[in-house]
C-alpha cells in the first residue's frame, strides 16, 4: 500500500469521539489494567464500518461493540447508510447518538472526496479505480452495495486520519469490507472484516482479493474457514473462526412444561434462507397427525405476505399466530413461553444461507430443546440426539418427525437442551468470544504503535 503525505489537512467533518471515552470510563471500572493498555495503544482508536448500526435483526454485532467499549477499546462506529428508528432497544437508541453516519448527505460530499485523493495520490487512486469497482459482482443489488462502499471509502479514509483510526473492521465481508479496503489503501492503516452468511454465499466478486490485503479475517463458524481459505490460497492463517457472543447471564431457565397444545417457537427475519415456508408445511403434517400445538412465528421481513398466504392455504389460521417484530429486550419471554424452537434453515438456489443463526444459540441459553436443519455452522452446535434434533434441510417430513419425537419425551428434550446450553455456555460466552475479538484488533494497534 502506497503511503500518503504526512501532514494531516484540516478537519471539514465532524469529528465525536464520545463512544470512544464513554467506553474507556466504563472499562476503568471493571479492568484494572485498562489504563495500562490504553498507554500501550496511545491515541489510536478502531473503526467499525457498518450498513446501519444499531440494526434491529444485528444484535450480534452491537453485543459486541458494546462490550468492546466496556473492555476499554476506543471504537467509533460509521455507517454508509442513515439511521434506523424504529424497532429499537433503549440501549440501541441511547448507543444510536454515538454513530456517525454518512446516509444521502454523502453523495455531495463524495466527488470533492475522491477528486482529493485524486489530487493527492493520483497513481494509487487511479489503480484502486481500475482494480476494484469494475468486476462481475454477484448480483445487481449487492454490485450496487459494493460500489457505493468503494466511494465511501474515499470520504472514510480523510475521517480516520483526521479521527487518529488506527485499525478499520468491517462486522460484514460486502461493502463494509469494501468501505473499509478503500481507506485502508488509502491511508496504509491495516483493516479487518469478518464474514458470516450472505455476504460470502455466494462470494461477491472480491472475497479473496479482500482477505489477501486484510490484516486478519474473522468467521462466525468454523465451516467457514475452508471455504473463505479457498478463494484465497495461502492466507488460510489469517481466518480466525469466532462465535458470536451471547449474553448468558441474563437468560433465564425455561419451565418447557411440554403440555398440550405444545408451544412451538420459530423465530427469525422472514427470508428466504429460514426457509419458514417448510416450518409450515411441517406444522400441516403434525395438526394431521393430532399433534395438538401452536406455532409462534416471531418476525417481519419481505417474506411476511407469502407466509400469511400460504398460513392460509394450508388451513394453519387456528394453530399459527403472527406476533410480528419483538426488540431484542423482550425476546426472553417468548423463550420462557416456549416447549421447543425450530430453525427451519435451508440454502437458496442463488448459494445465498445462514451462518450460524444467534437465535439458536439464546434458545438454548434458555434451555429450551431444538430443532434445526444441516445448514452450514448449525451442526457445529446442534448435534443430532445430543444437543437438539438435526434434520436435512428442504424436508417439511422429516422436520415434522423430529419435532413430534421432541414433544413426545420431555426428559429427553430437556437433557438435550441443558447439554446444548452447557456447549453454549463454554463456547459462545461473551467474555470469552469478544476478548477474541479485542485481542485482535488491539494486536494490530500496537504493531501501528510499535512501527
Amino acid at each position: 500500500m502506497a503511503r500518503g503525505p504526512t501532514t494531516r489537512p484540516k478537519s471539514d467533518y465532524p469529528v465525536s469521539d464520545s463512544a470512544g471515552s464513554k467506553g474507556q470510563t466504563i472499562t476503568m471500572m471493571i479492568h484494572p489494567n485498562a489504563k495500562q493498555e490504553q498507554k500501550i495503544l496511545g491515541k489510536k482508536r478502531v473503526a467499525y464500518i457498518l450498513l446501519w448500526f444499531p440494526k434491529p435483526s444485528e444484535t450480534f454485532i452491537f453485543r459486541e461493540v458494546i462490550d468492546l467499549w466496556k473492555m476499554g477499546l476506543d471504537v467509533q462506529v460509521y455507517t454508509l447508510y442513515g439511521e434506523i428508528k424504529k424497532k429499537l432497544s433503549p440501549e440501541m437508541m441511547e448507543a444510536s447518538k454515538k454513530v456517525q453516519r454518512l446516509g444521502i448527505p454523502f453523495l455531495k460530499r463524495m466527488p470533492r472526496d475522491v477528486a482529493y485523493w485524486w489530487k493527492r495520490n493520483p497513481i494509487l487512486t487511479r489503480n484502486l479505480f481500475k482494480r476494484i469497482p469494475v468486476r462481475k459482482w454477484k448480483s445487481v443489488e449487492f454490485g450496487g452495495e459494493n460500489i457505493f462502499g468503494f466511494l465511501a471509502g474515499f470520504t472514510l479514509a480523510r475521517l480516520f486520519e483526521q479521527q487518529g483510526i488506527g485499525h478499520i473492521h468491517a462486522p460484514w465481508a460486502m461493502g463494509p469490507a469494501t468501505a473499509a479496503w478503500v481507506a485502508s489503501s488509502l491511508i496504509n492503516i491495516p483493516f479487518s472484516f469478518t464474514g458470516r452468511a450472505g455476504d460470502i454465499y455466494p462470494q461477491d466478486g472480491a472475497l479473496g482479493e479482500k482477505i489477501e490485503a486484510a490484516r486478519f479475517v474473522i468467521s462466525e463458524n468454523k465451516t467457514n474457514v475452508a471455504y473463505m481459505a479457498q478463494y484465497a490460497p495461502g492466507s488460510v492463517h489469517k481466518i480466525h473462526p469466532i462465535y458470536n457472543g451471547v449474553p448468558l447471564e441474563k437468560h433465564s431457565v425455561a419451565p418447557v412444561k411440554m403440555r398440550p397444545p405444545y408451544s412451538i417457537l420459530a423465530l427469525g427475519r422472514f427470508a428466504r434462507i429460514k426457509a419458514f415456508d417448510d416450518l409450515l408445511r411441517a406444522a400441516r403434517i403434525l395438526k394431521d397427525r393430532g399433534v395438538p400445538f401452536h406455532l409462534n412465528l416471531v418476525g417481519d421481513g419481505p417474506r411476511k405476505y407469502q407466509l400469511l398466504y400460504l398460513t392460509h392455504r394450508l388451513g394453519l389460521k387456528d394453530v399459527v399466530s403472527y406476533p410480528g417484530f419483538v426488540p431484542y429486550n423482550k425476546v426472553s419471554q417468548l423463550f420462557l413461553a416456549a416447549d421447543m424452537f425450530v430453525m427451519s434453515s435451508a440454502v437458496h438456489s442463488t448459494g445465498d444461507r445462514d451462518g450460524l443463526p444467534t437465535v439458536i444459540l439464546e434458545a438454548l441459553a434458555h434451555r429450551v430443546p431444538v430443532v434445526s436443519t444441516d445448514v452450514c455452522g448449525i451442526p457445529e452446535v446442534i448435534k443430532d440426539g445430543l444437543t437438539g434434533y438435526l434434520v436435512p434441510q428442504k424436508n417439511p417430513l422429516e422436520l415434522a418427525r423430529a419435532m413430534e419425537e421432541m414433544l413426545q419425551d420431555r426428559d429427553r428434550a430437556i437433557r438435550m437442551a441443558e447439554a446444548g446450553r452447557e456447549l453454549v455456555l463454554r463456547e459462545f460466552a461473551p467474555e470469552k468470544t469478544h476478548k477474541e475479538v479485542y485481542d485482535l484488533l488491539v494486536s494490530s494497534l500496537e504493531s501501528q504503535e510499535n512501527r
